[in-house]
């Protein structure tokens, strides 16, 4: 091949087509893993959504769990005192 400065002007046309073509994969290529990345990221982002609205949901239904919980801890500590001064009357009567 010549020197630069003995390239004809088909030669020097060329070499410049071929570095644009070799510029113009390059960043095709770049282009083509940003797209794929960005499609990794975009499927992640919708699991995140999708395990967010799950967690979300069981939330709401433990809270209603708790609530039931409270309601029956309450109603079971309100029998247990009306029992226990139901045996204490019994035995302050067996006492007189």
């Amino acid at each position: 091949m010549p020197q630069n400065g003995d390239e004809s002007p088909l030669e020097r046309a060329s070499r410049r087509l071929n570095s644009a073509i070799d510029m113009l994969e390059a960043a095709v290529n770049r282009r083509h893993e940003e797209d794929r990345q960005r499609d990794a990221l975009e499927a992640q982002l919708q699991a995140f959504g999708s395990d967010r609205s799950k967690l979300a949901a069981e939330l709401d239904q433990v809270r209603a769990r708790s609530v039931d919980l409270e309601a029956a801890n309450r109603e079971v500590s309100r029998r247990l005192d009306r029992a226990a001064e139901t045996i204490r009357a019994v035995l302050a009567g067996q006492e007189h």
